[in-house]
């Protein structure tokens, strides 16, 4: 399978949708937003899958959705916050195209998402606290898989979107000699 897609991992709020948008649009790719495929195939929200069939059930529905991914179509893909927890989810995404981990710290990822109310996981009593501890837990997974990194911490979605293109313009002038 060829790796003609770019797959955006990273915590949420950490830009994959919008980055993976202007990316797709400046590209000329399709994005895909593997959350709300998940929202589309069981007819509910997030929420509500957590809410009805706990993480674990919406974890099993993230790796059926993820396996249906077809590689051979130019896309930006954005997986949730916590694909790479499942081992299989990682293996798939790296062999579609080109993994970018989009890093910011715990404090920059918790201003970004404090008021939305979609996110289940951070319905607890320390959500700033909740978001640490997941960043620490996740981006060993986000390192390992992701062939670079960027930092979208002090970067506009523009500076986010320049800074992919032309480390992703580098890696396919290295692949063709």
């Amino acid at each position: 399978m060829s790796r003609r897609c770019v797959v955006l991992v990273g915590m949420m709020g950490a830009g994959k949708t919008e980055v993976g948008e202007q990316l797709a649009a400046d590209l000329g790719y399709d994005f895909v937003d593997v959350d709300q495929l998940i929202v589309e195939k069981a007819g509910k929200s997030i929420p509500k899958i957590f809410k009805e069939s706990g993480q674990d059930g919406f974890r099993v529905l993230e790796t059926e959705t993820i396996r249906e991914l077809d590689g051979s179509l130019s896309r930006v893909i954005a997986p949730g916050g916590g694909a790479l927890e499942t081992p299989e989810n990682a293996q798939i995404l790296r062999t579609l195209g080109h993994v970018i981990y989009l890093k910011a710290s715990a404090r920059e990822l918790y201003q970004r998402i404090k008021n939305d109310r979609n996110r289940p996981l951070l319905e607890v009593e320390n959500p700033k606290g909740e978001v640490a501890t997941l960043l620490t837990g996740r981006e060993p997974g986000y390192r390992d898989a992701a062939d670079f990194v960027i930092d979208t911490e002090e970067l506009s979605v523009d500076e986010v979107v320049s800074k992919l293109i032309d480390e992703l313009a580098k890696r396919t002038i290295e692949t063709q000699y």
